[in-house]
Parts: C-alpha cells; structure tokens; sequence
C-alpha cells in the first residue's frame, strides 16, 4: 500500500571530471580491446579526474549545482552525508569539508560507507533523521574516484570504473510528491568477493604492500556479476511490493550503472524494455556512489523525467550491500 510521503527531492546535482579516458586509450595501456570491453561491460569511455584532484571538488561542485536547482542556500542545510568510500582522507569526513566549502555552517555532516550503494543508504539515512531530528533540508551526496585504488594493469579491473559525483537536496514532501518507499540490505558473507584490503587498520601502508598494489580494488568478476543480477531484483521486487506498485508503473528505472549486462538481465527478469531503463554506463563507466545521482540528475535535465514522474532506483556494491528506493518527483 502506498503511503503517504514526507521527504521529495528538491533539486539535483552533478559533477564529472573533463578527462576522457576512452577504451582506444586503454588499448594503450593494456592488454585489452575496444570490442572485448564494450561486449562485456557496454563501456565506451569513463571520465577521470586529474591529478591531485580529490572527491571533495567533484562533491561541493554537484552540492552547489544542487542547492542553485532546488532554490536553496547553504545556509538552509541542516544535514549533509557523503556516501564514498574513496574520501580525501581516512578523516576528517569529506562532508566536514563539503561543509566548509559550501559555507552550510549550522549542518551536521558526515561520510558513510556502502560502496556503490552509498548514494540510497544516504538517502534512507537521511530520510530518517529528517523524522527523528527535525531536520528540515538534507544535502545527500554519493561520488567516488575510484581510479585512485584501480591497479592500471588489471584488465579485468581497470577497464570499469571512473569518477564522478551526484547531489540531492531534500526536503518536506508535497502532496503525493516524494519518497515513496525504501528497502537496504547487506551481507558480509561475501565481503571477499569485492574489496580493497590496503590502508585500513588490518594492512597500514607500508614500502611493501604498496609495492604490491595492495590498496587496490580486488573482485571476483563473475561472482560479483551473478550476486548483483540477483540482489538487485530482488531490491526492486521489494520496493515495488511496498507500495503496492509493478514496474509498468514506473515513469523511469535508474539502475546502477556498474555492467550493461547487468542492467539488461535485471531489466529481462520484470519483462521491461530498455527504453523504460534509464543507461549512461557507455559513458561514465562505474562511478560508484556516484552512478545513480548521476544518472537521476542528467535524466531530470535532459527532459526524460518531471515533477510527478515515478521512479524507482535500485543499486547493488561491495559489502554486499544492496538498496532500492522508489521517488514520485
């Protein structure tokens, strides 16, 4: 049954670096093609920040773009959180340094960690707090430059991510406008499926361990693709029961955008077109925390959805963790 909303997005933001890295690039760098890429992943290009450039300039800039769409200021920010797991630094959170850089003084911020499925854990958390608290505008935002652990020379690995970064401002629902329903999981059972083991507190950085490349991504590819495929229907399957909804009721799917195979098998299990699924993994690569902001803003600003548009949005990251949410917009 679908119930009455209390949060909606105001406003929508995002922020990718100008670098192109393309697959005839990668071709360069290893062992790989353009079609055994695009065939197996539906990748063309992925952007990639320069360096020097952290996950703070990427954040603030989607934060900015989407406090000016909402018709906001800092100033009305109680809560920011940055969902990543590639933050400038072990701390203080990124958020603290959204914080300061947008000038939100009177905010609450902090970061929070579910890999890819950081951007609607955030917005879950958010909308929570926002119940509890009495906040009244929340700043969510999901990013990551992930090409600062990807190892150069897996291809398997390296061909997948880029880095960018999405922002939501959210605040008190209009009528039947809103966050309709939520849905979270996770299971740690799987956690050596898709990590990166270095710099944390079981493997500090050491002249050995980064000579072996221990700060970077490691997956179990096929793995990682069967639990995704799976978790994520059932995400959707979930929100979709909660509100009483069948995906022909959806105005648009945002899946995370991590494998176009993945998003074609999932989008195969509820018998719906890819016309309805909402794809720019061809040009972004897996960004992440920052896939589904992403893909949220950009559909909102080319036209493809509109306030009072259904959608639901479903992700799948390392943990496993998993989520869904469904928005009337």
């Amino acid at each position: 049954m679908e119930m009455k909303p209390t949060v909606m997005v105001l406003g929508t933001g995002r922020a990718v670096p100008d670098k192109v890295l393309t697959n005839a690039d990668l071709e360069k760098m290893v062992d790989t093609t353009d079609r055994w890429i695009v065939e197996r992943t539906g990748i063309r290009e992925r952007r990639v920040v320069e360096p020097g450039i952290p996950l703070s300039e990427l954040a603030t800039r989607a934060a900015l773009a989407a406090l000016e769409d909402a018709g906001l200021s800092a100033a009305d920010i109680d809560l920011i959180i940055v969902g990543t797991v590639t933050g400038d630094m072990k701390f203080p959170a990124t958020a603290c340094i959204v914080q300061d850089r947008i000038g939100a003084g009177k905010a609450v911020a902090f970061d929070l960690s579910a890999a890819c499925s950081g951007f609607l854990y955030s917005l879950q958390v958010a909308t929570g707090l926002m119940a509890t608290a009495g906040y009244r505008h929340a700043l969510i935002i999901g990013g990551d430059v992930l090409t600062s652990m990807v190892d150069w020379d897996d291809r398997d690995t390296c061909i997948l991510f880029g880095d960018g970064a999405g922002a939501a401002i959210l605040g008190p629902a209009s009528g039947d406008r809103g966050l309709l329903a939520t849905y979270m999981r996770s299971n740690g059972a799987h956690n050596q499926l898709l990590y990166n083991p270095g710099c944390g507190s079981l493997h500090p950085p050491t002249a050995q361990n980064v000579h072996e490349k221990i700060h970077t991504i490691r997956m179990e590819g096929r793995d990682v693709f069967r639990h995704a495929v799976l978790a994520m229907s059932e995400a959707l399957q979930e929100v979709l029961s909660r509100t009483g909804m069948s995906v022909d009721d959806l105005d648009l799917l945002i899946p995370h955008q991590a494998n176009l195979r993945i998003i074609e098998a999932v989008a195969k299990r509820f018998g719906t077109s890819l016309d309805k699924v909402y794809v720019n993994v061809d040009r972004f690569g897996n960004t992440s925390a920052g896939s589904i902001p992403i893909a949220l803003d950009e559909a909102r600003r080319s036209g493809r959805i509109g306030n009072g548009d259904t959608v639901g949005l479903v992700t799948f990251g390392a943990g496993f963790t998993w989520a869904s949410s469904i928005l009337r917009l």
